[in-house]
């Protein structure tokens, strides 16, 4: 664990707690930290910056530490959710595509079981990815033939000034220190290209309202961004913002039920479980950012 005296992303050194741990580090394991986990209202020891408004987990767990989780993830209900991950993954490359219509190499950073790049691919991207869980890695190269590196994003060799566009979907806030992430995006695209980032805004009506509650305060979870230290994030690392909107999920009615317990009486039975799995369901919360950025030239 590192104790950090000044924000990781504007400098500052006015720090305050902002709420305090539930969880005992070296107590979590990959389960804790798998992306269809439920163990919402578990943090870190979270302080906020007086200057930006960010908040993070401090003292922060070792890169190493927080690899050690990931690589040993097994989450089969995050594929089984495949369809409606689709529809989430299609809007992004969409306007992707408005903004890059010639399209070319693109680069999913924290790739899962590879579902973006290879709808990426079936539209004419040139795919790859990265990625810390060898499960995931296989299931890609199984379900969609895809090769996908295993590792982590910020020590991985990949070709700089290279790629069209950069997916990172619920990724920055995963890890120790999103600006090393941010500067690597920048290093790797071409001039023209675009970031497409996504993460949770703790300044959000949703999260405000919340409060304590709130679905994306969650032991997987490091950093809590707000549109203004987004932007300061992004700006020092070299990248200015084109556009922005707020991120809309879509799930199967089965998976959002299973997540309440007191609802999952309506999924035991298999006919009914069938039946809510073919029923989707689109959550605009407005309680995450969607982020796209290009290389700051100025």
């Amino acid at each position: 664990m590192q104790r950090l005296e000044a924000c990781p992303v504007c400098g500052g050194r006015s720090l305050s707690v902002f709420r305090s741990a539930n969880i005992e580090a070296q107590a979590l394991t990959p389960e804790d930290v798998k992306i269809t986990d439920k163990a919402y209202g578990k943090i870190w020891g979270l302080e906020r910056c007086a200057g930006c408004s960010h908040v993070f987990a401090n003292p922060r767990p070792t890169r190493e530490f927080i690899q050690s989780l990931y690589a040993d993830i097994i989450d089969p209900l995050y594929q089984e959710e495949a369809e409606g991950r689709q529809k989430n993954f299609e809007r992004i490359l969409t306007r992707l595509e408005k903004l890059r219509p010639d399209q070319g190499p693109l680069f999913d950073v924290g790739a899962a079981t590879g579902i973006l790049m290879n709808m990426a691919r079936e539209r004419g991207w040139e795919p790859q990815g990265v990625e810390p869980s060898s499960w995931a890695v296989e299931t890609a190269r199984d379900r969609y033939g895809l090769h996908i590196r295993v590792g982590d994003f910020e020590t991985s060799e990949i070709a700089k000034d290279r790629f069209a566009a950069v997916t990172m979907v619920d990724f920055i806030e995963h890890i120790p220190d999103p600006g090393a992430a941010l500067v690597k995006a920048r290093e790797i695209l071409r001039s023209d290209g675009v970031l497409c980032l996504v993460t949770p805004d703790i300044n959000s009506l949703a999260a405000r309202l919340a409060g304590p509650r709130w679905w994306h305060y969650r032991p997987a979870h490091l950093a809590y961004f707000s549109h203004g230290s987004l932007r300061t994030a992004l700006n020092r690392a070299g990248l200015k913002i084109l556009r922005t909107r707020r991120y809309a999920w879509t799930f199967s009615a089965h998976y959002l039920l299973t997540r309440v317990s007191l609802l999952r009486l309506l999924v035991k039975n298999p006919r009914l479980a069938s039946f809510w799995r073919r029923v989707p369901i689109k959550l605009a919360l407005g309680d995450s950012l969607e982020i796209y950025a290009g290389k700051n030239t100025s």
